[in-house]
């Protein structure tokens, strides 16, 4: 394991130059002190969990000190926001520090968020608060720990530095890891600023670090673009199947590696709602549950536009076409295992969908549903859940038809409770017990953080003395108003 002074920095998206990034130091903020860190994540970077107890680990991550050989940027790109197009945005409170190659050669870019201004700050001051940086690293870990592709958080930093948002809060900052930070917007920006020289050299460098196996495709940048719509149509069926809802699903939002990122006003379903909408800015539904998989086609097309200076434009609309049916096949296959469910037959999508309208009616958890289906034998556990739900009849027919499903399962009972558990969590990251611990740590004790960390990274596995974490939330914790606002 390593120490933090032996980091090995190769900062290969500076090296592109000034027309991509700016170069900007972090600035301090007061009193740094670590408030939780992910020591999954620091293995990442084969570090030591030790350094992180360490005065100078917060002192990193808090913008006093920086490495050598860190060359710290803030990215320029544009995007799609709200589906209108804003020619400028960049990096307006997070700095890429720098590239680190760890031993088994990989490279994750150390990104610090709420660093400070940049020239792509827009009048704002460039920090992030506790809460907001909270719930990302929570989010990050959470994901991931769900198997769904996601960026990871180092740790999060707080500090007495006063910052004002409705009211008077604390600025914390965010160290998170990708292989890449590069979005859709990127491309964008270069496209419609007619930089088609820029855009060469971005592209190249895309495909050269991070779709090398594209390189001997016929037209690599055709090749890259389909890897790049089949990523996000498993990713969109993950965050669909297990109840993931962004918020802010623009094009600067959206990762070209097809990983979960830039966490706003995210949520995950407490009750099954199709229509859910989790950002309280998002008045016209625009990025609700339900509509996160024609904005992803929407965004992809946005980045296949910025293409067209590179690829034909029917090839692209050919490998856009692809986007839908690659998404049901991942959503069907997770939903099916879901269900306890080892094979296929054709109405299985009929069923899917006939159980997410009862649930829908019945306002049930969509979560603990699941877990319970798979706690009992068949039969036992259909009559557990039955009373959750409001329209019996309804449910009484899917249950006859699912019963009759299961029972044409080769070896059905045998490790089905194994089988239903190892993806059914027990365990997921609600809105009310993310807010629980940042009330905690807002007023200095970051134990819950810690705690609700622990917990979410294990999300499959029953942990003792852990039952309040799985339990429904409070009526007032389903109704938390969560806003861009950071």
């Amino acid at each position: 394991m390593k120490t933090l002074d032996h980091l090995q920095f190769d900062n290969r998206f500076a090296r592109l130059g000034d027309a991509f990034s700016t170069q900007v130091l972090p600035e301090p903020i007061a009193d740094p002190r670590l408030v939780v860190v992910s020591e999954a994540a620091l293995a990442l970077l084969d570090l030591d969990p030790a350094q992180a107890e360490l005065p100078v680990f917060a002192e990193l991550f808090g913008g006093h000190k920086l490495w050598e050989d860190a060359d710290p940027r803030a990215m320029v790109y544009s995007g799609h926001q709200f589906g209108g197009y804003n020619p400028r945005l960049g990096d307006g409170r997070g700095l890429l520090l720098g590239e680190v190659v760890n031993d088994a050669g990989e490279h994750w870019d150390l990104h610090l968020k709420g660093a400070g201004q940049t020239p792509y700050s827009r009048m704002g001051d460039g920090r992030a608060v506790l809460r907001s940086s909270i719930r990302e690293f929570l989010a990050s870990e959470a994901l991931h720990a769900l198997g769904i592709p996601s960026s990871r958080a180092v740790c999060v930093i707080g500090s007495s530095t006063p910052v004002w948002r409705e009211t008077q809060e604390s600025a914390a900052m965010l160290l998170r890891l990708a292989p890449s930070h590069v979005r859709f917007g990127h491309f964008e920006y270069f496209y419609y600023t007619q930089k088609p020289e820029q855009q060469q050299v971005l592209l190249d460098h895309v495909l050269e670090q991070h779709y090398p196996e594209c390189l001997a495709a016929e037209q690599p940048y055709l090749a890259m673009f389909r890897s790049i719509v089949e990523r996000n149509a498993e990713l969109i069926a993950r965050w669909q199947a297990y109840g993931f809802c962004h918020g802010v699903m623009n094009t600067d939002n959206m990762s070209i590696l097809g990983i979960t990122f830039d966490f706003g006003p995210f949520a995950f379903l407490d009750d099954f709602d199709a229509n859910f909408i989790c950002n309280h800015s998002d008045d016209r539904g625009r990025y609700s549950y339900a509509n996160q998989v024609p904005i992803a086609h929407w965004n992809l097309s946005a980045l296949a536009q910025a293409m067209t200076t590179v690829v034909e434009v029917e090839a692209l609309k050919d490998t856009l076409g692809l986007f839908l049916p690659l998404y049901q096949a991942h959503y069907l296959d997770l939903m099916r295992r879901r269900l306890g469910l080892t094979c296929a037959e054709d109405d299985d999508l009929a069923l899917v969908e006939r159980l997410l309208q009862c649930m829908q009616r019945g306002a049930v958890d969509y979560t603990l549903f699941f877990r319970r289906l798979g706690e009992q034998p068949v039969e036992q556990a259909l009559h557990g859940v039955r009373d959750d739900f409001v329209d019996l009849a309804g449910f009484d027919a899917w249950a006859a038809d699912y019963l009759a499903r299961c029972q044409r399962e080769p070896d059905n009972a045998q490790g089905r409770r194994a089988r239903m558990h190892a993806v059914n969590p027990l365990y997921i990251l609600r809105n009310y017990l993310a807010q629980q611990a940042i009330e905690a740590a807002e007023a200095g004790d970051y134990s819950e953080v810690q705690r609700l960390h622990q917990v979410l990274s294990r999300p499959f596995e029953e942990q003792p003395g852990m039952q309040a974490y799985a339990e429904r939330p409070p009526t007032w914790g389903k109704h938390l108003e969560i806003s861009c606002s950071s």
